[in-house]
């Protein structure tokens, strides 16, 4: 049974979220403020952060990037869950690390099933498969654990499913549409910017590999066999 962490200082609200979430299936930690949430975090296995933006002392965008550094947590999705409705906001979310970003007042029956999603992506994430190594990188899909010249590398539950797509079709154009169809999980409700945003975090992350990553204009993107390899013609 998976664990979620609900982060919210409305009490109506994580009420709602709680009753819907347990009639679900799922158990339920909730704390009202950051505080609390990455000390919740740091003594409770979880699965899923509900994440709210506006906290009484601390932003959800700092909590989101907390419970990224932390080993613990680096790996957990997070959905955040706010009332802004900028698109500069949801770019912000999705930069410090966030999964998903929902909009106040959100249908509880999509949140549910963004949620199952989510974590249905994480599970197959977690698979045995082939072994994924190019370059100065190395990934252990099982243990959801990346290497860069034998260092260790924190990714994103979305990073390391993109990085794993791109590589298990090297070589291979992936459309922005595919790719928010084949990661995301959904095609609703998300910019195309937010692939390419995500795409430059991982570059950036993989440091001389992201080279590896090659943009292919007003298509989208592909793993190159070797860095700087030429598109054929």
């Amino acid at each position: 049974m998976s664990t979620i962490l609900i982060v919210e200082d409305e009490a109506d609200i994580r009420a709602v979220l709680e009753y819907n979430l347990t009639q679900a299936g799922y158990e339920t930690v909730q704390a009202s403020t950051g505080a609390q949430a990455l000390q919740v975090a740091r003594t409770t296995p979880i699965h899923l952060v509900l994440l709210d933006l506006m906290l009484p002392d601390r932003s959800g965008t700092d909590i989101c990037r907390a419970l990224r550094k932390e080993p613990a947590t680096a790996a957990v999705p997070i959905i955040i869950l706010t009332a802004r409705t900028d698109e500069i906001d949801r770019v912000v979310g999705f930069e410090v690390g966030a999964d998903d970003y929902v909009v106040k007042p959100f249908s509880v029956r999509e949140l549910l099933l963004r949620i199952q999603v989510i974590l249905r992506r994480k599970t197959s994430d977690s698979s045995p498969g082939t072994p994924i190594a190019f370059g100065p990188v190395r990934v252990d899909k099982e243990a959801h654990r990346v290497w860069m010249n034998d260092v260790e590398i924190a990714l994103t539950a979305l990073e390391f499913k993109l990085l794993c797509t791109l590589y298990e079709r090297r070589n291979r154009v992936q459309s922005r549409d595919t790719l928010l169809g084949d990661v995301w999980g959904m095609r609703s409700d998300v910019n195309t910017r937010t692939v390419d945003t995500h795409v430059k975090r991982l570059r950036e992350k993989l440091n001389e590999a992201g080279e590896y990553i090659q943009t292919v204009r007003g298509v989208g993107y592909r793993l190159a066999t070797t860095p700087g390899e030429e598109m054929p013609s």
